[in-house]
């Protein structure tokens, strides 16, 4: 008898021991850490859709806790109560709201969207929820009535089209464009003939070609003979000069300098031509009266 009961009591611890495993384990699947001592929120909303238990329940980005429970309200019709499992030093101002938001996949979580108030929840109280709007929302509201609104453009600018396209002025412009499409082969054709007859003028541009490279050679060598010119002894020789018509401007013009004298003197100049009309005078006399001034004695 004592062995027996030694087995059903062995039997017993093993089968609690299993489901204690089992029990810890489907939470650690879920994300929910049963050893870690967390706080309990309550939210309502109207649509859960898309949120799922383990769910994360972020605070600016970062994960704080995660959806432990769903469950529906019997005594409040239509709405659903979700149970949230935040860690134990995290503190919930009075105000905060749960908001409740779908990515494009359509997988909700809950971002808390904390309040300025210093006062603090009880743990067990219910948040606000607020269900923010998804992104398929966001294209039903936003963009259907402007697509709405485009439709009657659209077909308009399709009747618009049609009547265009139908309208005897458009064949009559095909008829155009492949008249000028027919013209424009014709004038390539002729171009070409044109250019058929073009290598003597090719053989006479070269040639001009030719008398140009010539004259630049003729032009090099004469560029080449003026670097070979001392330029800079003609530069000096010219500064020399320019120099000494210098000085003879200033002896000219300096009423002191025997060329000055010369040149700005009017004594002298009233004297030089006394003298001047004296010779004149003397040798239109001496053409006159030779014997006078030449005696010529015979032996």
């Amino acid at each position: 008898m004592k062995k027996i009961f030694r087995k059903e009591v062995l039997i017993g611890l093993i089968v609690l021991i299993a489901m204690a495993v089992l029990f810890v384990g489907i939470d650690f699947l879920k994300g929910v850490n049963v050893f870690k001592a967390a706080n309990y929120y309550y939210v309502t909303y109207d649509n859960v859709a898309g949120l799922a238990q383990s769910a994360p329940v972020t605070v600016n980005g970062f994960k704080i806790g995660l959806v432990r429970d769903i469950s529906y309200e019997y005594d409040n019709p239509g709405h659903v109560l979700v149970e949230l499992s935040l860690d134990k030093s995290f503190k919930v101002p009075a105000g905060t709201k749960a908001v409740l938001t779908s990515d494009m996949l359509g997988t909700a979580s809950i971002a808390l969207q904390m309040s300025a108030d210093k006062s603090y929840h009880n743990v067990g109280d219910k948040l606000e929820g607020v269900v923010a709007k998804g992104l398929m929302d966001n294209l039903s509201q936003d963009l259907m009535p402007a697509v709405g609104d485009i439709f009657p453009k659209v077909d308009t600018l399709l009747t618009s089209i049609n009547a265009l396209v139908s309208h005897p002025a458009m064949a009559a412009s095909m008829q155009r464009l492949d008249a000028i499409t027919a013209n424009l082969e014709q004038t390539t054709r002729q171009l070409n003939a044109l250019m058929a007859t073009l290598p003597p003028i090719t053989g006479d541009i070269k040639n001009i070609t030719g008398s140009f490279a010539n004259a630049s050679s003729d032009i090099e060598q004469v560029t080449a003979g003026l670097r070979q010119v001392p330029i800079d002894s003609l530069a000096d020789n010219l500064n020399d000069i320019t120099t000494n018509l210098a000085r003879l401007t200033d002896q000219l013009n300096n009423p002191n300098s025997t060329l000055g004298l010369l040149m700005n003197d009017p004594e002298l100049y009233r004297n030089l031509n006394n003298t001047v009309s004296s010779l004149d005078s003397l040798f239109v006399d001496i053409k006159k009266n030779p014997k006078r001034y030449i005696s010529i004695k015979l032996l």
